[in-house]
């Protein structure tokens, strides 16, 4: 990390993080831009902070209110350094609170809660809004309780909500601002707009970074660490992010998963498509019998996680009675949103984030692990991922090593149209370069013990129906993710004449830009019709189709 901060550190955005699950969207925003930007713990020392010698910083939003306990806050003498250093800091949410609540003003419980899709009314034609006019209204997403009550001497209110709450604030001689939404998210309708005006034309900012950066330092990092006569075990999944890590290894080992006929799909991709030497091993058992009758979703991540690295601790020694060496680092493809959602909760010395839930290969490793783990990719975006993999798979590919092992679940990332075209020219398969992410291992779209009966049989059929249906429909490349979830209640039906007590199953599509925010796919009615029949007329077990029409937030993409 240290040799790129430095590289880009006279134009670095650094992110402070309270907490929020938007605040790598924040990240992911500003390197959209072409500005380099990086995120750190809000708690994160002074030094630190000096050492990256930022020219923006940004204050993330939190789930903590400014008056509790323990919450958490920039550093002794913060105000001091970014005021003599001329930095331009801006506070996001209750970064906004932090920041009025340290310098003199007072926060408060506000009166009305301020939730979700809200609109604001710019107050003030300068500063943050200079490209607007007093009037102009926008939608915004607001998710707080505390509002600013008084503002710090010098700051003025420039925009507000339509309930009269304050939603921006600036400090312009200071060149201190704030935000009570969040910019970051798809919600907000003119979020980017007013982050680019912030960062380009209040900050003077120069645009000129780019993945390229990334990619090489990458490299280096793994170079430095793993010798020229280690052994590395890849974990993959036969998606971008864990293909990316692995084909920037020197040796790895494959994981396959499987849904119906996934495995025999992804497993033709990469042995004759991309010509991926590939031994699949099946352990769909392994996994099954240590599920069994376990119903708490937190309690299946952990399971799996140390199931994950067991049957890899396995293949490592019975590796090293092959080459006489045995292998001492596991190389995963963990990204940013898989490390913000797992995060431990506050009191425990990591972060200040919330667990939404936690990832095989995050959160739900265990604690005895005998490999030593490399995770190149964790400060990338899924987006920011499929780019590395073109670019790794132009290059020269090394010798493999590869494992596969079945476990009945996926995960595969999307590509953007610009990184498809670039696959097109190095002859990655086109269906290769469309695939929709799909829930994780420990995102089963089976709410329950996973083990009932013939839940996952009946799950893979209706899931082969569904995004059938939706490829038949033309409308795939418009959605960013869809799967069918296999639901552990019985409804009364009637199918042929005959009452039926049978499992109902729901169906999830979503658009998003980068996985942290969605938003459900409006299809047409008679698609879902259509879809409907099929699946009750194919899938013996099932009388009842429902469909999922929740964002994220307030719900997750997965059920789990």
């Amino acid at each position: 990390m240290e040799p790129q901060t430095q590289a880009k550190k006279s134009n670095l955005v650094l992110i402070l993080d309270y907490g929020s699950q938007y605040t790598h969207l924040i990240t992911r925003r500003i390197r959209s831009l072409s500005v380099f930007s990086l995120c750190i713990n809000g708690t994160s020392s002074l030094d630190s902070i000096t050492e990256l010698n930022p020219c923006v910083i940004i204050l993330s939003g939190g789930p903590h209110s400014v008056h509790a306990d323990g919450a958490p806050c920039f550093p002794s003498g913060f105000i001091e350094y970014v005021e003599s250093q001329g930095i331009h800091v801006l506070g996001i949410c209750y970064g906004l609170q932090l920041l009025v609540q340290n310098i003199g003003g007072v926060v408060k419980v506000g009166e009305k809660h301020e939730y979700g899709r809200m609109e604001i009314e710019v107050q003030k034609n300068y500063g943050l809004f200079g490209n607007k006019q007093i009037g102009d209204k926008q939608v915004v997403w607001m998710s707080h309780g505390d509002e600013a009550v008084k503002l710090p001497e010098g700051f003025e209110v420039v925009a507000r909500s339509n309930q009269g709450a304050v939603a921006a604030i600036e400090n312009r001689e200071k060149k201190f601002y704030g935000l009570q939404y969040h910019p970051e998210v798809t919600h907000s309708l003119e979020g980017m707009e007013t982050l680019r005006h912030f960062l380009f034309d209040i900050c003077g900012i120069t645009a000129g970074w780019n993945m390229e950066d990334v990619l090489e330092e990458e490299i280096k990092v793994i170079k430095a660490m793993v010798g020229p006569e280690d052994h590395v075990i890849c974990a993959l999944s036969g998606g971008v992010d864990s293909t990316v890590a692995a084909t920037a290894g020197t040796q790895g080992y494959r994981r396959q998963a499987s849904l119906y006929k996934e495995r025999e799909r992804v497993m033709a991709t990469f042995e004759s498509d991309l010509h991926l030497p590939v031994t699949c091993i099946d352990a769909t058992e392994e996994f099954l019998s240590k599920l069994k009758g376990v119903t708490e979703p937190e309690m299946k991540r952990k399971i799996i996680g140390k199931e994950f690295i067991n049957i890899f601790d396995i293949f490592a020694h019975d590796l090293e009675k092959k080459v006489g060496k045995k292998p001492a680092y596991l190389v995963q493809g963990t990204l940013y949103p898989d490390v913000i959602e797992s995060c431990p909760p506050p009191g425990s010395g990591r972060t200040h984030s919330h667990t939404i839930k936690s990832h095989h290969n995050v959160g739900g490793l265990p604690k005895d692990m005998k490999l030593k783990l490399i995770e190149p990719l964790k400060l990338l975006f899924k987006d920011e991922v499929s780019f590395c993999l073109l670019q790794l798979l132009h290059a020269s590919p090394p010798h493999y090593f590869s494992l596969s092992f079945q476990t009945d679940l996926n995960y595969f990332t999307p590509l953007t149209s610009q990184v498809r075209a670039m696959g097109k020219i190095m002859n990655i398969p086109v269906a290769f370069l469309r695939r929709h992410p799909f829930p994780g291992p420990t995102c089963c779209p089976i709410p329950g013990d996973v083990t009932a009966g013939n839940s996952l049989d009946i799950l893979r059929q209706v899931d082969e129906i569904f995004i059938q249906s939706i490829k038949d429909a033309g409308i795939y490349d418009e959605i960013w993710q869809a799967f069918a979830v296999f639901l552990p209640v019985k409804t009364v039906g009637v199918q042929g004449d005959q009452r039926t007590h049978s499992h109902a199953v729901a169906l999830r599509a979503v658009t998003s830009q980068d996985g942290m925010t969605a938003d459900w796919y409006y299809f047409d009615f008679k698609f879902l019709d259509d879809v409907s029949r099929k699946i009750c007329n194919s899938v013996r077990g099932v009388n009842r189709v429902l469909l999922d029409i929740t964002s994220k937030p307030p719900s997750t993409i997965e059920w789990e």
